[in-house]
């Protein structure tokens, strides 16, 4: 008996000393600020469009070994470093730890070699990586919006400062096999563009270190025979008719290596680790190799070049791609909006943003999964921050105006569109799709509401007839907006910030103090700005950013492209 109460004993401090050690760790973990939104309008077809979208976000919440994370959703259950990393920090005004779980899946799933997961599953409990292809790169900013999201963590900057590095190593290590100092795609899923007949008869997968030529593929081992057959997305290596123009020259890969120097650079100076100006000149590098090899400044756009270097005469929305990724120079992006983006005969159809142009040879009107021409929900995602990144407010709100509209009149979340008839694509087969979901919430947030981006808030509403009122928990902070009439009223905590007229956007810093009023119609606007009891004059034309503290003096010359410009 005296031996069972020792043990007891024992057993009693031993659980007392994990608990102590437990809480010590759970303590010394950065809180996580708490975030939430609502949103009510009087426009009852949009308010529809946000509740359902809300319902089907919380449904692609997912556990993942110690993970809770949204997965992509519409059929797919994992998390793609194409789609998640961006779904994520979007998801951040609603739930900042999954936001912050779907940077960290892919950044300790990273490799000794410096190579990131394509995607990440869950299987049995336990994370399981995939590294067949590069499935895009959308981690970088996104990762470093959450940092703001989580009140700038030391510790998470770090990580993701060590991951982009020992990554861009790896792209420049391996991915330029030619040495022309231009990064290649080896498969057509390192750029997401499943079934995109530009790619011909090239391989889906590729899950080597060497690139895919006839050489190499000629001289593959068994072993590594069966395991390229092994996907049944491939063709088999004795099937193969070599019609692929890869290795390519990429302007989507180049772009990957941009957007990690671009972050580099940014942490860099937040650590201030004497790194800055290093990755300054990174970046720089590879915006000029761009810009002189696969740039043609007589198309105004970039493409691709194929395996002997000649090229690819395709003419893709990748381009908006790269200004997603801030790799284009704004003269670039300005050309490639007007000349192209903006085209009823290219570009800007029924329903916009189609994969490929419409009166290119190579576009494909296909239904299901195919990245060969209709307009993706995943495009509409990242022309949110492509078109901001240069300042095309105005032509944004068109494009986001018409997603909502086809959005609302069927409120099918589905993949992908009809460019000419503007209906939506095989609509029980892959709605609820994430992407099309969250670019559905976010437009909402920036023409009807409040988002945040790094350490401002934005605060936008559009000019019309309906009422709104948008909310936004931040930690201790609550980010509040609604309208009467043509007025919209902000507060944080209940105190009342400012006011202004509708058709505008107004930024101020976290404390609600005034800093720009943005001109996001495609016509120009005039009213007024109240704060403190004081009334400020303005006439903003689209994409104009009036400076508040210069006395709303204009300090952005972007130009607006209408429908049809040329």
């Amino acid at each position: 008996m005296e031996w069972k109460l020792k043990e007891r004993i024992r057993l009693f401090f031993s659980w007392m000393i994990v608990s102590a050690l437990h809480s010590a760790m759970l303590s010394a973990q950065p809180l996580m600020p708490e975030t939430g939104v609502s949103f009510k309008t009087s426009d009852i077809n949009l308010q529809k469009v946000f509740d359902k979208a809300e319902r089907i976000a919380k449904s692609n919440e997912k556990t993942f070994s110690n993970y809770q994370v949204m997965v992509e959703g519409g059929g797919y259950s994992a998390v793609y470093l194409e789609t998640q990393p961006m779904g994520g920090a979007m998801y951040a005004k609603r739930d900042v730890s999954i936001a912050k779980n779907n940077q960290l899946v892919f950044m300790v799933c990273q490799r000794e070699d410096g190579r990131l997961p394509g995607s990440v599953r869950v299987k049995d409990g336990g994370l399981v990586s995939r590294y067949h292809e590069l499935q895009g790169n959308y981690l970088p900013i996104e990762a470093f919006e959450v940092y703001f999201w989580l009140g700038q963590e030391e510790k998470y900057l770090r990580k993701l400062y060590e991951t982009l590095e020992k990554y861009d190593n790896y792209l420049w290590r391996t991915r330029d096999s030619d040495h022309d100092g231009c990064l290649e795609t080896w498969c057509i899923h390192d750029t997401g563009e499943d079934h995109s007949s530009r790619f011909g008869d090239s391989y889906h997968s590729w899950p080597f270190d060497f690139a895919p030529t006839l050489e190499n593929l000629n001289n593959l081992s068994e072993k590594d025979s069966l395991q390229l057959c092994s996907d049944i997305y491939n063709h088999c290596k004795g099937c193969l008719k070599f019609d692929s123009p890869l290795p390519m020259e990429s302007m989507d890969v180049m772009s990957y290596s941009y957007g990690n120097r671009y972050v580099l650079l940014r942490i860099s100076r937040i650590l201030q680790n004497g790194e800055a100006d290093f990755w300054k000149k990174k970046a720089v590098d590879v915006q000029e190799k761009m810009k002189d090899y696969l740039w043609i400044p007589e198309k105004h756009a970039c493409y691709d070049r194929d395996r002997d270097n000649k090229v690819i005469d395709i003419l893709i929305h990748n381009n908006l791609r790269c200004m997603y990724f801030g790799s284009f120079s704004q003269q670039m992006a300005d050309e490639f909006i007007k000349h192209h983006l903006m085209n009823p005969d290219e570009f800007w159809t029924r329903m916009p943003l189609p994969s490929v142009a419409v009166n290119d040879p190579a576009f494909r009107n296909m239904a299901g999964n195919n990245w060969s021409g209709k307009p993706e929900g995943l495009t509409f995602q990242r022309s949110i921050r492509a078109l901001e990144n240069y300042g095309h407010y105005a032509e944004l709100t068109l494009i986001g105006k018409k997603l909502l509209k086809v959005i609302a009149d069927s409120l099918f979340f589905v993949q992908q569109f009809d460019p000419f008839t503007g209906q939506c694509d095989e609509p029980l087969v892959r709605s609820g799709y994430g992407p099309t979901v969250l670019a559905s919430l976010e437009f909402i947030s920036r023409f009807y509401g409040i988002h945040f981006s790094q350490n401002k808030v934005n605060w936008s509403c559009l000019d019309n007839l309906n009422d709104y009122e948008y909310s936004q928990k931040w930690g201790d902070r609550l980010f509040k907006m609604e309208t009467r009439d043509n007025r919209v009223f902000c507060s944080v905590n209940g105190k009342n910030v400012f006011s202004f007229s509708k058709g505008v956007r107004v930024i101020s810093d976290v404390n609600g103090d005034l800093l720009q009023v943005v001109g996001i119609e495609p016509g120009n606007k005039n009213g007024i700005v109240q704060v403190d009891g004081v009334s400020f004059s303005f006439s903003v034309e689209p994409n104009g950013v009036y400076d508040f503290q210069k006395g709303l003096k204009k300090i952005s010359e972007i130009p607006f492209f209408a429908p049809g410009y040329n």
